[in-house]
């Protein structure tokens, strides 16, 4: 409990976190941030670490000065890139297994159900498109592992989308994050980055539940 409850603290107010990191510890806050970064694309079982929220503050502290813009870029962007193949390689390693796993403390079912039914509708942009929404951002190079995508076409989409997702909203929070409005409401800043992506992924899932339901009452 006591951890979960660290985990909710940090995702809810990263900004404070990173600022008392970079002051303590300096430049091993790029080691930081690497390894959250690829934590929470590498691995199935760590959807929930914060991604988007993470990006923008680090863009922030970047534009105040407090790390250097091309480098925090560049290693995040690395970061997402191999957290992806690393997930990738997990599900094809797995294959067709997964599908007869349930829930349980270290793997979510149904979300992989709901990225699994993306995947099958999208194809390969869901590499691309997952990036900004959380939970998706976790199990879709998972589910293109299981789905057994080719590794070359699979790299092609990461790459795309890795740079998509970190250049842009890094950059976002390096030009608007210290904007005197957004730095005073910095946590509903990171509370909107957090639900608004989510609101996505629930209003998917409910509009893919319903039309089954369709099919299944038609059927």
């Amino acid at each position: 409990m006591e951890l979960a409850a660290f985990i909710l603290d940090f995702i809810l107010h990263v900004d404070q976190y990173l600022d008392a990191f970079v002051q303590n510890y300096g430049a091993w806050v790029y080691a930081l941030l690497f390894l959250i970064i690829f934590v929470e694309t590498g691995l199935v079982v760590m959807p929930f670490l914060p991604g988007d929220s993470l990006l923008f503050v680090v863009g922030a502290m970047a534009g105040a000065g407090l790390m250097d813009y091309p480098t925090v870029m560049g290693l995040l962007v690395v970061a997402a890139i191999l957290g992806d193949q690393c997930n990738y390689s997990i599900g094809r390693y797995f294959g067709p297994k997964v599908f007869q796993w349930e829930n349980s403390r270290f793997f979510n079912k149904r979300a992989f159900d709901q990225a699994h039914a993306f995947y099958e509708k999208y194809g390969g942009i869901t590499i691309i498109a997952a990036r900004f929404l959380p939970f998706l951002r976790t199990f879709a190079p998972f589910v293109a592992g299981v789905a057994f995508m080719t590794r070359s076409k699979f790299t092609a989409f990461n790459v795309i989308g890795a740079i998509l997702w970190v250049v842009g909203i890094v950059t976002i929070g390096y030009f608007f994050g210290n904007i005197p409005m957004v730095k005073a409401n910095m946590d509903k800043v990171i509370w909107a980055l957090i639900f608004v992506p989510g609101l996505f992924v629930l209003l998917g899932a409910w509009r893919a539940k319903r039309k089954a339901a369709r099919q299944a009452t038609a059927g």
